[in-house]
């Protein structure tokens, strides 16, 4: 009977009972979809393992190893290399004015006044969100400025 089980699942596996590699973690599932939808595009055999957990509870992603990209073990190579490509173009895209480093990361700036505001509006009234302000910030030497691409424009 277990022998026919596994018959089963070899043939209704789109890679023939091949296993799957987690090679890319996240901590939403907005990033997980983008680099799957992409891998996907490149004709890539690949799918979001705990998507749903994580979705649903977010305190759990720590829990678990976060959203994990699974992508077919004969396909990792290529699939990484798409990753890198994308990674670059990020690099490119997101560059220091000041010193010139790709060490940036899009966040929600302490600095900004609005941002405080928001938070006490927050506090006050229970669970009603306020957008906030994101900013690029460069790690390298601490220079804040606007995303390239805004925020609202990447949805």
């Amino acid at each position: 009977m277990s022998q026919n089980k596994e018959e089963n699942n070899e043939l209704s596996s789109p890679t023939g009972g091949q296993g799957f590699i987690p090679i890319q973690y996240f901590t939403n599932y907005i990033d997980a979809n983008i680099v799957l939808g992409r891998l996907e595009e490149d004709g890539i055999i690949c799918w979001l393992k705990d998507e749903n957990t994580v979705t649903i509870d977010p305190i759990l992603s720590n829990a678990i190893g976060g959203i994990k990209l699974m992508v077919a073990e004969n396909q990792v190579e290529r699939a990484r290399g798409i990753l890198q490509g994308i990674q670059e173009l990020q690099g490119e895209l997101n560059r220091c004015p000041k010193c010139g480093s790709n060490n940036v990361q899009l966040i929600s700036s302490p600095r900004k006044a609005i941002n405080w505001l928001s938070s006490i509006v927050t506090f006050l009234m229970g669970s009603y969100a306020v957008a906030v302000d994101k900013t690029n910030h460069c790690f390298d030497c601490d220079h804040e400025f606007d995303p390239v691409i805004p925020p609202q424009e990447l949805d």
